[in-house]
C-alpha cells in the first residue's frame, strides 16, 4: 500500500480548504472565459459585487470542454495554439446556454465545473463524522490516507481480525473510505484486505456503501449568482452519515472479513498455465495498462515466483507500492479486487494465454 500523508497533516489541509473554498451556482450566461497569450485560463463570473476573476484548473477545464461539447483534444490544441479561437467558441457556447454550472473554487481557482444537480458530500464533513467512528475500532491503525487533487482516501487496518492464507501469510481486515469533491467518483466504504508480508493491500470489490452525487437541482434565490451556503444540506448530510457508522462497523465485522479472505484464498488454485508473459499482456489490454505497468506488474509476478491466480493478484497489488501518483496506485488495489472476484470461467481466458 502506497504511503500518505500523516492523519494530522490530513486535518489540518481540509481546515485549510474549508476556509478558501467557495461554490458558485452561476447561469451560463454570467461567466467569460478568458485564455492569456501562454495558455492561461480564467472564468471571470458576474457576482452580486462585481466581475471576479478564477483560474482554471485543468480537470476543470476538461469539464468545461465536455459539458459544452468540444472535444478536449481540440480545446487544448486551441487553449495552446490558438487562445482568441478557444475564448470565441467557449464564450459563444456559454452564452447560448440557459443552464446552470456549479462552479467548486479553491485558493481562488475553478477547479470543478459541474451540473447545477451535483450533490456535495464533502471532504471535511465526511471526515468529521467518519474519524471518531474508526478512531473508537478496537486497536485501529490508520495505515495510509490522502488527499489529492481529486480524491481524499482513509484507509485503515485492524491487527483483530486475521486470517491465514497459508502458513506465514497473513492477511488483515482493513477499510478504505473515499470520496470526490470534484465529480471523479462516488463516496464510497469498501473492504479492505491488508497482507502482512509485503503490506499489500487489497480493496475488496463488492461495496458496503456507494453513495452518488447526483440530487435535485440547487435551488436558485435569484436570477444572478448564487454562493452556496455550507448548511444548506447540513440536515441530509447528518442522516446520511449515520447510515455512515453502520457501515464502516459492518464492513470490518468478522462475517465481512473471513467472506473475502477466503475468496481470495481460493485463487492458490488457479494455476497460471500460460506464458506468464502473454498472461500480463491479457490483464494489460484487458484493465488498460500502459508499457510500464505491464512490465512493473510482470516483474512482481516473476519475482513471487507464484504462477497461479493468488501469485498475480499480490503482483499487482504489490506493483501500487511503485507508482508514484497515489489515485493510481490506488486503482491497482481496486484491480487486485476486481481479480479475486473473476469466475472461474473468466480467470481461464486470462490465465491459459499462450
Amino acid at each position: 500500500m502506497r504511503n500518505g500523508r500523516t492523519l494530522l497533516s490530513l486535518a489540518q489541509e481540509l481546515q485549510r480548504q474549508l476556509d478558501t473554498k467557495k461554490d458558485l451556482v452561476v447561469p451560463s450566461a454570467f461567466v467569460r472565459h478568458e485564455t492569456s497569450e501562454h495558455g492561461s485560463t480564467q472564468l471571470v463570473v458576474e457576482e452580486a459585487a462585481g466581475s471576479a476573476s478564477y483560474g482554471v484548473m485543468p480537470l476543470a477545464r476538461r469539464q468545461l470542454a465536455d459539458k459544452l461539447g468540444i472535444p478536449y483534444a481540440y480545446f487544448e490544441r486551441m487553449r495552446e495554439n490558438q487562445p482568441g479561437l478557444l475564448d470565441r467558441n467557449v464564450n459563444t457556447w456559454l452564452q447560448s446556454e440557459s443552464e446552470r454550472r456549479l462552479l467548486r473554487t479553491l485558493d481562488g481557482n475553478v477547479r470543478a465545473v459541474l451540473s447545477d444537480r451535483y450533490r456535495r458530500l464533502d471532504n471535511y464533513d465526511l471526515a468529521e463524522h467518519v474519524l471518531p467512528i474508526l478512531q473508537g475500532l478496537p486497536d485501529i491503525v490508520f495505515e495510509s490516507v490522502e488527499l489529492t487533487e481529486t480524491r481524499m482516501y482513509i484507509k485503515c487496518v485492524t491487527p483483530r481480525l486475521k486470517f491465514e492464507m497459508a502458513p506465514g501469510d497473513v492477511v488483515q481486515a482493513g477499510i478504505v473510505i473515499s470520496n470526490s469533491e470534484v465529480g471523479q467518483g462516488t463516496l464510497s466504504v469498501q473492504p479492505l484486505l491488508f497482507r502482512l508480508v509485503c503490506r499489500n493491500g487489497l480493496i475488496v470489490a463488492d461495496r458496503a456503501l456507494r453513495k452518488t452525487h447526483a440530487g435535485r437541482a440547487l435551488a436558485q434565490q435569484e436570477e444572478g449568482v448564487t454562493v452556496y451556503q455550507d448548511d444548506t444540506l447540513q440536515a441530509d448530510d447528518k442522516a446520511f452519515f449515520l447510515k455512515v457508522r453502520d457501515i464502516v462497523q459492518a464492513a470490518v465485522s468478522e462475517v465481512t472479513f473471513r467472506q473475502a479472505a477466503e475468496k481470495m484464498q481460493r485463487t492458490m488454485g488457479i494455476a497460471l498455465a500460460g506464458d506468464p508473459v502473454q498472461v500480463v499482456q491479457v490483464l494489460a489490454q484487458r484493465y488498460t495498462l500502459n508499457d510500464a505497468e505491464r512490465s512493473g506488474v510482470l516483474r512482481h509476478l516473476v519475482t513471487g515466483a507464484d504462477l497461479s491466480g493468488y501469485g498475480l493478484i499480490n503482483a499487482v497489488t504489490q506493483y501500487s507500492h511503485d507508482v508514484e501518483d497515489y489515485d493510481r496506485a490506488t486503482e491497482f488495489e481496486m484491480l487486485g479486487g476486481k481479480l479475486m472476484e473473476l469466475t472461474r470461467q473468466e480467470w481461464k481466458g486470462l490465465a491459459e494465454a499462450a
